[in-house]
């Protein structure tokens, strides 16, 4: 189905044409008739299905009818809440783009920088606020704007928010929202906390889906290699090389393998940066940018990374550590192979991790290729 199908006006629809969208995915084509009907919804996605669209171009399009362009400063009538500060930027700048044609501002607020600059921007209007939720019930605490005039509310990466121990902030930040107001849940996982946490939240909703959340794009070759511990950083490198990979999204476990991946990686002659919770959020944007740019050949992340990234045409996403939780690794591969466009995962696993591996075809019920022919083999 055409987005032009889908009931959106022609100011969006513009913009999403100059973004080349064509072909809306499968939670666009279920979710936004669904909003621009002023509905609840309940959102079961994995990452790289187009989520963000499926909210924010029914939510842009039911707004513009309301929004008074004199008015100098207004508190927000939609709120996104995210888990992670590169998500928050990223919906931000996709929303951006999908209103190019329309007089809504957006604004974006997220903590590990000064405040001095979101608040300045919220003071110059704002209609569609993107937060992260510590940063937001910090503002909404110093009276810097309400809550109490939102009437589109969007939870997104619902599990991620629950994992990273959200909840509490979760529950204050709802009691400050209008009790009429229409409300957009989304998550990859629904688990049993996942659900009690939405009933709290949403009013008599419609639950779409689009992929179960263990299931991997079909456009994505998944391969992988077994090896010793001592020999990944150098399997590393000759995959890099053997692959002419251009550029790749590597994975560690931790904060401290993702800064020694990265020194051994520049010392190795590629171009590479390391982006996690340590980092401060100009560093981590650098980095990102960097990346984005072409500027860099390798980002080296943790999982808060798996979420939240959004890059084009990525074509490689590297696990040098395999993740113990099975579903973390298709949160992972997610970052390519997106709406259609092929990619390829590459996973080097040490026998420690090689019921990682099990695990993970056991969830995805589809087996990674082998690749049995390189230098650092597995010892028997």
């Amino acid at each position: 189905m055409k987005f032009s199908e889908l009931g959106l006006n022609e100011a969006i629809l513009r913009s999403v044409n100059e973004m080349s969208y064509d072909i809306a995915t499968e939670i666009q084509q279920k979710s936004i008739p669904l909003i621009l009907k002023n509905r609840d919804v309940l959102g079961n996605a994995q990452t790289g299905t187009g989520k963000t669209a499926a909210f924010a171009l029914p939510i842009l399009q039911l707004l513009s009818g309301k929004i008074n362009s004199q008015s100098n400063r207004r508190n927000p009538k939609a709120l996104i809440v995210t888990p992670t500060r590169e998500l928050a930027i990223q919906i931000a700048e996709n929303m951006v783009a999908y209103s190019k044609y329309t007089n809504i501002k957006t604004s974006v607020i997220y903590g590990g920088v000064k405040q001095t600059r979101q608040v300045n921007r919220i003071r110059q209007g704002v209609d569609i606020l993107i937060a992260t939720p510590g940063r937001l019930l910090d503002l909404v605490n110093q009276q810097i704007f309400s809550l109490s005039e939102v009437e589109y509310f969007v939870l997104d990466e619902a599990d991620r928010m629950l994992d990273m121990g959200f909840i509490h902030d979760i529950k204050r930040m709802i009691k400050l929202l209008p009790k009429r107001r229409q409300n957009l849940f989304f998550s990859a996982t629904m688990p049993k906390d996942i659900l009690s946490l939405s009933k709290t939240i949403l009013n008599n909703p419609i639950q779409v889906k689009a992929d179960p959340p263990s299931s991997t794009a079909e456009t994505l070759e998944q391969l992988k290699y077994y090896t010793d511990g001592t020999k990944k950083k150098d399997l590393l490198c000759y995959i890099i090389k053997n692959h002419k990979i251009d550029q790749a999204l590597v994975f560690t476990r931790t904060k401290r393998r993702a800064d020694n991946l990265c020194k051994f990686l520049n010392r190795s002659g590629f171009s590479a940066a390391a982006i996690h919770g340590n980092k401060s959020q100009n560093q981590r944007q650098l980095a990102l940018s960097n990346f984005k740019e072409k500027k860099i050949k390798l980002l080296v992340a943790t999982d808060i990374a798996a979420r939240g990234i959004d890059i084009s045409k990525l074509s490689f996403v590297i696990n040098f550590d395999i993740p113990n939780i099975s579903e973390t690794y298709v949160h992972r591969i997610g970052r390519s192979g997106r709406a259609g466009e092929k990619g390829i995962s590459i996973s080097i696993s040490e026998y420690e991790e090689n019921q990682y591996i099990r695990n993970i075809e056991k969830l995805t019920n589809k087996r990674m290729e082998l690749v049995k022919e390189h230098p650092y083999l597995q010892n028997a």
